[in-house]
C-alpha cells in the first residue's frame, strides 16, 4: 500500500528547505568574514612585532637580539649559497623519519598495552622508569651504538616521539564508551567490527593530539643531537652561527625551525579535519553567564 504525505507538511518542507539553506550560506559567509579578521590580526600584530623588533635593535646591541633587517639578508645569503637548504635538509629529513618511526611504534605499543590489561599491568613500572630517563641523557649512549651520522638522531626523535603517542594512544583505548562496544555486540559485531567501527575511530583523536604534541619534541630530538655531535643540520647551524657571533644567523635557523613546526602542525590539523567530519561542531556563544 502505498503512502502519501499530507499536504501541509509537503509544503512546510518545501518552505523550510530555502530557509536552511539560506541559514547555511550566511553562516559560511560569517564564518569566511570571520576568517579573514581573524588572518588581519594575526598579519597585523606580526608587522608590530617585527616594527618593534626593528626600533628596538637600534638602542640594544645587534649582538643580543640582531634586527629584522639583519635576519633578512642573512636569509638571502644563506638561500643564494645553498647554507640554507642544505642544513634544512638534513634536520627536517631526521624529523620526519623520527616522527614516522615514533608514531608507528606508538600507536602500536598503545593499542597492544590497551588491548592487554595483564600486559599493561606488568610492564607499566618498566615504561615508566625508562620515560622519567631525560631524552637527552640518552644521547651520549646512542653516539656509541649509532655513530654520529643520522640514524643516531633519527633514532633519539624517536624515542622522544614514541611515549608521547604511546600516552596518548592507550589513554585513547582505555577511554573508549563501553556502551558502543556493547551496542555493535548486540547488533552481531565481530572482534574485528568492534576494532574498526568503535575503538579505532574513538581514539583517532588522542592519536592526533599525541602527534600534535611530538612535532616540536620530534625537532628538538633531531637538534639537539645535532648541537652534540654533528658538521650538518639545523643544529648545527645554530651552534657555529652562535661560536662565530652570528646572531642573525641563529634567528634564521630558529625562523626556519618554526616554519617547519607550523607546517608540519598544519599537516596534522588537515588530517584531523577530514577524520572527523562526523564530530558536531558546538557553539557557546559570546554571553556565557545570564
Amino acid at each position: 500500500m502505498r503512502t502519501t504525505m499530507p499536504p501541509d507538511t509537503r509544503i512546510q518542507q518545501e518552505q523550510r528547505s530555502p530557509r536552511l539553506a539560506s541559514t547555511r550560506k550566511r553562516d559560511e559567509q560569517s564564518k569566511l568574514r570571520a576568517d579573514l579578521f581573524i588572518n588581519a590580526v594575526r598579519l597585523a600584530l606580526l608587522i608590530a612585532a617585527l616594527v618593534t623588533w626593528q626600533i628596538l635593535s637600534r638602542f640594544i646591541d645587534p649582538l643580543f637580539i640582531s634586527s629584522p633587517v639583519a635576519v633578512y639578508e642573512q636569509t638571502v645569503a644563506w638561500i643564494a649559497d645553498g647554507t640554507l637548504m642544505m642544513h634544512t635538509e638534513i634536520t627536517l629529513q631526521e624529523t620526519l623519519l623520527g616522527l614516522f618511526f615514533g608514531i608507528i611504534t606508538g600507536i602500536a605499543a598503545g593499542f597492544l598495552f590497551g588491548l592487554q590489561p595483564f600486559l599493561a599491568k606488568v610492564c607499566d613500572p618498566f615504561v615508566t622508569a625508562i620515560y622519567s630517563i631525560p631524552k637527552i641523557a640518552l644521547a651520549p649512549l646512542f653516539i656509541l651504538w649509532f655513530g654520529i651520522d643520522i640514524q643516531m638522531k633519527v633514532v633519539l626523535a624517536s624515542v622522544t616521539v614514541f611515549f608521547l603517542v604511546f600516552f596518548n594512544t592507550l589513554a585513547g583505548v582505555r577511554n573508549v564508551d563501553q556502551h558502543l562496544i556493547d551496542a555493535v555486540r548486540l547488533m552481531g559485531g565481530r572482534y574485528r567490527d568492534i576494532m574498526m567501527k568503535v575503538v579505532v575511530p574513538s581514539t583517532v583523536g588522542y592519536i592526533l593530539t599525541g602527534v600534535h604534541i611530538a612535532i616540536p619534541y620530534a625537532l628538538i630530538g633531531a637538534v639537539v643531537a645535532e648541537l652534540i655531535a654533528s658538521n650538518r643540520g639545523l643544529g648545527y647551524l645554530i651552534d657555529s652561527s652562535a661560536t662565530s657571533f652570528n646572531t642573525a644567523g641563529v634567528f634564521v635557523a630558529l625562523l626556519v625551525l618554526s616554519i617547519i613546526g607550523g607546517l608540519l602542525n598544519a599537516v596534522v590539523n588537515w588530517i584531523d579535519r577530514m577524520t572527523s567530519r562526523w564530530k558536531t561542531e558546538i557553539s557557546i556563544g559570546r554571553k556565557i553567564l545570564p
